[in-house]
């Protein structure tokens, strides 16, 4: 997984986490830090296991790194952060080395993973899926005033 190493290491890739931290320093809900990130890469990857989609670890783990690194933008502009973390995500996975074919469907999927029943295909409905699935909700101590799950509702698992 070198390529996914070298996401890691890019300098865009740790600005991008950084600006997202200092958005949500103040922020009691879930954060969209590399903790997250790597949470929605472990869980998509299980999730294509068992469905036996034919999609490389890499590919999963490049969308899930990515998936969020445009939040900030969200927080500054009130763009749609998955709009703006694809876009971010191409220069990264370019200067990378990822092809076009891959860089295609990791953005598509980055794209696509915010709103329910807005994928197209399956690997952007399993982001969507391990990007809710994986969030700690249960053990959240202000879920009350969440707006995704407030009065304690918690997320419905559909895998």
């Amino acid at each position: 997984m070198e390529r996914i190493t070298k996401i890691l290491r890019h300098q865009k890739y740790i600005q991008y986490l950084k600006k997202n931290q200092e958005a949500e320093k103040e922020r009691f809900f879930c954060c969209h830090d590399l903790g997250h990130a790597v949470d929605v890469a472990r869980v998509a990857y299980i999730l294509v296991l068992e469905e036996q989609l034919d999609i490389p670890k890499c590919i999963v783990y490049a969308a899930a790194l990515l998936h969020d690194i445009g939040r900030w933008k969200e927080y500054a502009d009130g763009v749609d952060h998955a709009t703006e973390s694809a876009l971010l995500a191409e220069d990264i996975l370019r200067d990378i080395g990822f092809d076009n074919e891959e860089r295609t469907m990791i953005v598509k999927a980055i794209r696509e993973h915010r709103q329910e029943g807005n994928q197209s295909t399956n690997f952007s409905r399993v982001l969507y899926q391990s990007d809710k699935i994986s969030r700690p909700c249960m053990e959240c101590s202000v879920i009350e005033q969440c707006k995704r799950f407030g009065a304690g509702k918690l997320p419905e698992l559909k895998y």
